[in-house]
This record gives structure tokens, sequence and C-alpha cells, in this order.
């Protein structure tokens, strides 16, 4: 399990799976809009990194960011850890 720290929004983590072939599972949010975050997490369930980083990253709700940018910033981050550019 991945746990990302969210800046910004209601939610204070972001809990997810990645397996090999980048396909994302498991998504919870901890804190914020209940309903909305399970959609979220429902939408993204087996879609790739790919499929999943231009479809939320960029929206914004307040603080220039919303939960979905916060996942896709998460994805991005989880990928930079993956390969090793982060230090």
């Amino acid at each position: 399990m991945e746990i990302y720290n969210t800046f910004g929004t209601c939610s204070r983590q972001i809990i997810f799976r990645v397996d090999d072939e980048e396909r994302v599972t498991n998504v919870k949010f901890v804190g914020g809009c209940s309903g909305n975050l399970q959609g979220i997490s429902r939408l993204v369930n087996g879609k790739t990194i790919d499929e999943i980083v231009p479809m939320l990253k960029g929206i914004i709700c307040r603080s220039n960011t919303s939960c979905p940018d916060q996942l896709a910033k998460a994805l991005l981050a989880y990928r930079e850890k993956k390969n090793g550019n982060v230090q």
C-alpha cells in the first residue's frame, strides 16, 4: 500500500495500490467528502496511471488543487519514487 499526504484539501491522505502494470486499485481517501471520494475511487479502480493522471490532474476546488488533483499528484509521486527520482 502506498500512502500520500495531501495538501490543500479536506482529505488528509490517499492510500492506494499499484500493480506491476501500473494499474491502480484499493484507493481510499482519509477525510474529505465521503460520497464523492468513494465515487472517484470506484471510477479509477483498475485504470492505469497513464489513464488516470490526465483525467484528474489540474481539477481545482480550493487552494489551487482538489482531491482528484491530489490523487494525480500522488500517482506521479509514486512513479517518481518507483523510478528512483525521489531523494
